[in-house]
C-alpha cells in the first residue's frame, strides 16, 4: 500500500519502448504491463514507475534527477548490463560510500548501480 507522502511511482521518457523493456528485463528481470502504445509500466522494484514515449532522455548532467540501483555484486551487475546493450558512461569508481558506475539504457537514460567498499 502506498505511504503517505513518500515516494511512490517514477516515469521517465523513452525513445524506444521495447528495447528499454528488453533491457530490463534482461538486466534486472523486470515485468512490464503496457497501457497502449505509448506507456509501459513496472512495478515491485522497490519504486513503482513507467516508461513514456518521448524523444527525451533523463540525464543527471542535464539536471535530472539518477535513479541508483543497489548490487551485492557489482561486477556482474556491469556484465549484465553491457551484455544487453546498455553503455557505461563512468567505469566502476570509488565515492565515499562505497562503488559505483553510470550506465545509459538503449533509449539513453542514465542510471547507476553502487555497492559496498571492497574490504581489505
Amino acid at each position: 500500500m502506498p505511504k503517505h507522502e513518500k515516494l511512490n511511482y517514477l516515469e521517465l521518457p523513452a525513445r524506444d519502448l521495447v528495447a528499454t523493456k528488453t533491457f530490463f528485463t534482461n538486466v534486472f528481470g523486470w515485468v512490464f504491463t503496457d497501457y497502449g502504445p505509448e506507456y509501459t509500466a513496472f512495478d515491485d522494484q522497490g519504486l513503482e514507475g513507467g516508461f513514456y514515449r518521448a524523444d527525451l532522455v533523463s540525464r543527471s548532467d542535464q539536471g535530472a534527477a539518477l535513479p541508483v540501483f543497489y548490487s551485492a555484486d557489482l561486477e556482474q551487475t556491469l556484465a549484465k548490463v553491457e551484455a544487453a546493450g546498455g553503455t557505461v558512461i563512468k567505469p566502476i569508481f570509488d565515492f565515499p560510500g562505497g562503488r559505483r558506475f553510470h550506465f545509459t539504457e538503449p533509449s539513453g537514460n542514465e542510471f547507476a548501480v553502487w555497492s559496498e567498499p571492497v574490504a581489505g
